[in-house]
This record gives C-alpha cells, structure tokens and sequence, in this order.
C-alpha cells in the first residue's frame, strides 16, 4: 500500500475545457483530494443583459458548440415562459427532434472518442485509427450523418437559426422528412455495432450512493424537453423553483460553483436521467440496458458511458417515430414563422420572469430570464450540468482513491481520470460570471 503519493493532472485530456486533478495522500491517508476548475469564466449572462429577449437564443446557442441546440432550446422555453407564449403540438415535436438529434451526436462522440479509447488501452482516438480502424469510421460516419439530419431541421447543427421564439422559420418539407428518415433508419445497424462494442469492454468496478436529479413527469415520455425538477430522494419541484434544487455554492480551486441538495452533492446526466425514468425509456432502450447489463438504481458512474448508449437506442427510436408520425400526418406549414420585426409584432412584449429547463446531453441545464416592459432583459442567470456535477466527482474521488490504493500511481491516475472523464464533463460552459460586491470601508 501506497504511504506518500502526489497526483496532480494539469490538463485533464479528452474533456471539454481545462481541469486539473489533485490527490495527496501522506502516510496512507487522503489528506486533499480535488478537481480544480482553471477555465477563466464567460461572462455569458452579461453578453445577454440589455439584448432584446427575441435575441437570446441566437445569443446562447453560443456558449457551447456541443450543446448549442440545448442552451437555444432552454432559451426559448425561458423566453416563452415569461412572455406567456405557449408552443404548439407541432413546434413541440420537432423541438423533441432537435433535441434528440443533439443527444444523439453528442453521445457517440463522448462513447467513440472520449471513453473509448481508456477502455481500449489507448492513449487517444488517433492510434485505434489502426487498430480499431472500422469502429473509428463508423463513429465519423455516425456523427456526419447525424450532423446531416440535424443541419435539415435546423439550418445547421452549430449554432441553429431556425427554431426560435414561438416555432420555426422554417419547417420541413416532404423531401426533407424522407432524408432524416433514411439517415436515421441506417443508423440502426450502427448502434448494434456500437452495443456489441461496448459490451466487450470491463468497465472499472465502483459503487457510491448519491442523489440523482433529473426532469420527471407524469406523462408517458422520457422527460427531455419539459417536466418537473426530480430527485431520487424523492424531492419534486417546479421549474421555478431551480434555485433551491441547485443551491449553488463557490469553492476556492474551482472558476465554476458546486451544487447540491439532500445530500453533500447529487449528479445529472445520462446516469440520473436512466435511473429516475427508467419505466419511460423506448422498448429496444430497455432491451440494449438489459444486453449491456444496467439497469436501476444504478451507482456505478464510471457506467454513465453505458446509461449513454442507451439513450442514444432510445433517441434514435423515437426520433425515427416522430418523423413517421409527421410523414403520416403532414406538416402544418401555416405555422411556419417570418423573422425580424414581424416576429416580434406577432408576439406582444410584458414585464415578466421565465424559466427553461432542458436535458441536454450533460444533465439539466437551466436558463431563467428577466424582462421589463419592452421584452429586454434585465437580468440572467444560467445554471450548467456540469458545474452540477463537480462537486459529486470530487465525492467519488473521496471514495475511490481509498479503494485502490494498493494499486500504482499510474493506475490510480488512470482510474481519476476516466472518473472524470465518465461524466463527459463541459467545463467551459460551466464557469461564468460571479457577484461581486465592494465593500467601502
């Protein structure tokens, strides 16, 4: 067993953003054990201060590459609540699209490019250029096709222009239903490959309790794009409410603040969300949990890798469902929007407070928006899965480091990073702008 071991990680690889891991252990006690947080905050509610609301999600879509349809999705929801704008049942699908698509992209690059790699031995992606050659191809293939569909909904997957307050400026036409139905459809194969995989890999052995935090409803579908605040500590809130969900707190080696709730910190993503809607996940979801041998409650968060593939099954699924029931139904296009000053003349502007909660690929993901009289916004705040996150990673290392002390520093390395890297961390997009108060004396 180890009695004196430093472990500093500058520059955690194979995340997004700039994160250091920090363990000390003296005389065979864990004396520190923390993720430092050294990205410099974005100062994202500021740049949305002062900017008519009607702007706010070609704004936000900015704050991440990855998740850009998300932060417009939560925009728009934060946007419509306090305006008093209801969707429709069409603008409500194609969000859940939208949507899908986005989890759909983000998960295959996290699986094939991020976690891959740890699990097949390698240091990065580029050396299973040879030796994984038809799994590194099929990721490309998988994500450039997805990128595709999402391009056909949206005007383009990065940064999208057609969703906005209200709808849609642009809805698609027959054509387009029958591309995203055969890009989608022939990704199925895809994913079978992608289960057989993954379902040869050993996946570390980890266990620890916490609280996981997801949206939830009573309805019968998996819970994405709308719903309640839920915890598995059977806490249920209104969206309104996120400040107390969150609690939101600052610690000294992080630029982006911790959270937590019941408990000493809880976790989002594709692991809460499996494990607190489970019953609501699509048939052939359940059956890839049951192949991949997850299944509720499940505490293992190195296996959010795997909670992963199973929400790809089932997004892929259901995304395939709403364009069918869209070719069988047809496209109201009556209902497609004209940007500019005629958007906003068709959608009168109030003082009021709206709040957007979305699961994006991460975890739940919130924007809340003040705005006076002449729709501008006053104030805005936006709350981050991953800074959610942060503060249960740094319990997991708590835990973990303890457990395999007996192994060599190299493997304890190895095994923090994959730690962090499990829960496919955004860490740019987590840190952003702090109150300061002077204080004259």
């Amino acid at each position: 067993m180890h009695k004196d071991m430093s472990i500093n990680v500058e520059y955690l690889t194979r995340v997004e953003g700039h994160g250091n891991i920090v363990v000390n252990v003296r005389e065979g006690r864990l004396e520190e054990c923390r993720l430092d947080i050294i990205e410099s905050p974005r100062f994202f509610e500021g740049m949305l201060r002062g900017r008519p609301v009607f702007e706010a999600p070609h704004i936000s879509s900015r704050i991440c590459g990855i998740c850009s349809c998300g932060h417009t999705l939560a925009s728009i929801q934060a946007a419509e609540d306090a305006l008093g704008v209801t969707p429709t049942e069409q603008t409500i699908k194609l969000r859940r699209l939208m949507l899908n698509y986005e989890i759909l992209d983000s998960h295959i690059l996290h699986i094939y490019i991020l976690a891959v790699p740890d699990l097949a031995g390698a240091k990065s992606v580029i050396p299973m250029i040879e030796t994984h050659n038809k799994a590194v191809r099929r990721a490309l293939r998988m994500k450039k096709e997805v990128n595709n569909a999402c391009d056909i909904l949206t005007g383009r997957h990065v940064h999208p222009i057609t969703a906005i307050i209200g709808g849609f400026t642009k809805l698609p036409r027959t054509g387009d239903l029958k591309t995203m139905h055969n890009l989608l459809t022939g990704l199925r194969g895809d994913t079978e490959a992608t289960l057989e995989l993954v379902s040869t890999f050993n996946f570390p052995v980890f266990e620890r309790e916490t609280e996981y935090v997801s949206l939830v409803s009573d309805g019968p579908d998996y819970p994405l794009l709308s719903g309640d605040l839920g915890s598995s500590e059977g806490i249920r809130m209104n969206k309104k409410d996120y400040r107390s969900m969150t609690n939101e707190f600052i610690v000294p080696h992080s630029s982006a603040k911790h959270t937590k709730l019941s408990r000493d910190a809880y976790a989002v993503g594709a692991l809460s969300r499996f494990n607190m809607n489970y019953d609501k996940l699509h048939p052939l979801a359940k059956k890839t949990a049951e192949r991949l041998g997850i299944r509720p409650r499940c505490t293992n968060p190195y296996l959010n890798t795997v909670a992963q593939l199973v929400e790809w099954a089932h997004c892929l699924e259901e995304s395939i469902s709403i364009i069918e029931e869209l070719m069988r139904s047809g496209v109201d296009y009556s209902q497609e929007l004209v940007v500019g000053v005629n958007e906003q003349k068709k959608i009168p502007v109030r003082k009021g407070s709206g709040v957007g909660a979305v699961e994006v690929p991460r975890g739940t993901l919130y924007h809340n928006y003040d705005i006076d009289e002449n729709g501008v916004i006053v104030d805005a705040n936006c709350i981050i899965p991953t800074n959610q996150n942060l503060h249960n990673i740094e319990h997991d290392m708590e835990k973990l480091v303890p457990e395999i002390m007996d192994k060599s520093q190299d493997e304890i390395t190895l095994a923090l990073e994959m730690l962090v890297r499990a829960y496919d961390p955004c860490i740019s997009c987590s840190t952003h702008i702090l109150k300061v108060s002077f204080v004259n004396s």
